[in-house]
């Protein structure tokens, strides 16, 4: 089967491609250093001739309001219409748990679009929703600081590993279309405060976090549903802290 991963080169894309290959599937890793733009529609095209499946893990390169919600409602008008005429099965797309509460954000108004074009289009879909991924807990921490102290609300949160967020994916886009969301975490909830207090001390690094119930997450005012997930989410194996033992960065 073909798979066309948008967004292939990043993070999980990078990761879900090797994936899929290892299970005998052809995907292709499509992104602009490989000569196919969803935005322009560059090579868009041909990418998706003759997919069953297409994957969009594409984040965008810039997070201005306006620029972020043109770059993930063009992307995803160009995606769907391709889509559409190469006669594409299953649209698989990577979401954020919260989107619909965080819409005090630009970013997340904009996932929000994103999400609700895939629903409005007639492609059969699923909108995969992470948590946040351990591997972006240094950009939490460092979004925070101030001098050498760091404030963090005590938010709940439920992070999860990249490598298991690309074997949700992996698992979606071979199965049949949910036509709705499906939501992924890590196995534990820990607050927002304590998660960066682990991770700086396991580095080393002498900031101090300081607990403020004032504090936002990236200009985000949360609370304890904020970015968690709802009743029967799937769940990573991989720990916090046997990710950090690892030697993770």
């Amino acid at each position: 089967m073909k798979i066309v991963v948008i967004g292939g080169s990043g993070l999980i894309g990078s990761k879900l491609v090797a994936l899929l290959r290892n299970k005998g599937h052809e995907v292709l890793a499509a992104s602009p250093s490989k000569g196919v733009n969803a935005v322009t529609g560059e090579g868009l095209s041909a990418a998706i001739q003759g997919a069953t499946v297409v994957v969009d893990v594409a984040n965008a390169p810039v997070w201005e309001d306006q620029a972020v919600l043109e770059f993930f409602e063009k992307s995803t008008q160009n995606l769907l219409a391709e889509e559409k005429a190469a006669g594409v099965k299953h649209h698989v797309a990577l979401s954020v748990v919260g989107t619909d509460r965080l819409l005090t954000s630009g970013y997340f108004r904009a996932k929000m679009a994103q999400e609700k074009l895939i629903a409005a289009g007639t492609v059969p879909y699923t909108v995969v929703r992470a948590t946040q991924f351990f591997e972006f807990v240094g950009a939490i921490a460092q979004s925070a600081t101030d001098g050498q102290t760091v404030q963090l609300p005590p938010a709940m949160m439920q992070p999860i590993v990249s490598d298991d967020v690309a074997a949700a994916l992996a698992e979606v886009a071979l199965a049949e279309p949910e036509n709705g969301i499906v939501e992924i975490a890590g196995p534990e909830k820990i607050r927002m405060d304590e998660l960066v207090r682990i991770f700086l001390t396991s580095k080393g690094d002498a900031r101090q976090v300081a607990t403020n119930g004032q504090a936002r997450y990236f200009g985000i005012d949360v609370n304890d549903q904020s970015l968690t997930p709802g009743a029967n989410p799937r769940l990573g194996r991989t720990r916090f802290t046997d990710w950090l033992t690892t030697g993770a960065v």
